[in-house]
């Protein structure tokens, strides 16, 4: 069976992993014990190239892209290896961040380093290449899923921003440099309750002010989120104030090697457009009222609805022993995902919505469900065998 599910999840088109999926259903010896045991184990890894690998090939949308990877000379693929994504700003490529970055990770570091030609992180294609350039490394080399890393200069903060957000489940932490965010999208960083910042800006940046950061800084600090920011007074003959001084580096590296992902919250919560209605750690809003729906554009702040920042928001809470509380704005329908770090399954389940009972009664665990959401995810640290699909009673 091993074999079976680890085939299932590396299944390459949807018709193949239905069969594979109905082969697994139909073993006996499928039990939601032994198919958790073999999606924790992940799969082996092998014998894989080390060192500097600039311009590898990365599938977008059967496009291929390119991307630089930094592999230390002493990857032992029986070992778990943190993961930094690092975004380059304008003008640059991947390649050329790979080689100013490699220097500066420990040998317990991966660095990955994409190429967007145009420097717009903050596009569709931007966020696809990213998240490509993730699963790619993932699937070659040994990486704990726990430690992935975010980070990215200019442009590439910005997408740090962006992607961090609407994807915040997936990272460790974000270190975004000399970037911003523009106001419209504020109501995102509530989706990093669970994920710190680390920021860095020069005082005398002249390219993205350093206001930029210190109103980030102060939303956060509103918030009551885990993050800290760092200013520099340095000047580079070509950069002025905007670059990262190599002088910061350690105290980055220090705090990439103090974070490890939070998988499962007891809380969390998620702010969505329209086209981000896709799974946050153990919860997604599956249909909202009218909200805003961005174009390919991530920071598109033309449409009404996005100038008003009407976005759809969930929280969700485990507030005791097998009882949710969820609060909602502008969703009709969510669903919640769960395991039994979250709730016992010997025992009833109690979801409020907005302070009104949704459900009540017991959840059965479906080794289906586990294997069809771990397909989706690919996280072993992430899995769920029960999924609850819930409607938001608008009262009367």
């Amino acid at each position: 069976m091993p074999d079976l599910v680890r085939a299932y999840l590396d299944a390459d088109t949807p018709d193949k992993a239905a069969v594979l999926l109905a082969d697994i259903l139909k073993d006996p010896k499928a039990t939601i014990t032994v198919v958790t045991d073999l999606l924790k184990q992940g799969k082996a890894y092998g014998v894989a190239p080390v060192g500097l690998q600039p311009g590898l090939p990365v599938a977008v949308h059967e496009r291929t892209y390119r991307y630089g990877l930094y592999v230390p000379p002493s990857y032992d693929p029986a070992k778990e290896y943190a993961l930094v994504l690092c975004l380059h700003g304008a003008g640059f490529t991947g390649d050329a961040y790979l080689d100013r970055w490699q220097t500066r990770l420990g040998e317990n570091y991966i660095l990955a380093c994409p190429t967007n030609v145009q420097g717009t992180w903050w596009t569709r294609h931007g966020e696809d290449l990213i998240l490509a350039t993730l699963r790619t490394v993932q699937a070659r080399y040994h990486i704990d899923p726990d430690r992935v890393f975010l980070t990215g200069m200019s442009n590439g903060g910005i997408g740090t921003y962006l992607v961090g957000t609407h994807h915040a489940p997936l990272f460790a932490g974000l270190a975004p440099m000399a970037s911003g965010l523009d106001t419209v999208l504020m109501p995102f960083l509530e989706n990093l309750k669970n994920t710190p910042l680390y920021m860095i800006h020069g005082r005398q940046d002249q390219v993205m002010p350093v206001e930029l950061s210190r109103t980030l800084a102060q939303e956060l600090t509103r918030l009551g989120y885990a993050f800290q920011y760092r200013e520099h007074d340095r000047v580079h003959p070509m950069a002025g104030g905007h670059f990262f001084p190599r002088e910061e580096l350690p105290a980055l590296v220090h705090w990439f090697d103090s974070q490890r992902r939070t998988a499962l919250p007891k809380r969390l919560i998620v702010v969505r457009d329209a086209t981000h209605l896709t799974p946050f750690g153990w919860a997604r809003i599956d249909a909202t009222d009218r909200i805003a729906a961005f174009t390919d554009l991530l920071t598109d702040s033309r449409d009404e609805a996005i100038v008003n920042r009407r976005y759809a928001r969930l929280e969700a809470e485990i507030v005791g022993p097998n009882r949710i509380a969820v609060r909602t704005e502008r969703v009709r329908r969510y669903s919640l995902y769960l395991n039994e770090a979250l709730v016992d399954f010997s025992q009833p389940v109690t979801i409020t919505t907005n302070g009104r009972i949704g459900f009540e009664g017991m959840v059965v665990p479906s080794v289906e469900t586990l294997l069809r959401d771990a397909r989706q995810r690919q996280d072993r640290r992430m899995l769920f065998p029960v999924l609850l699909h819930l409607a938001v009673d608008e009262g009367p």
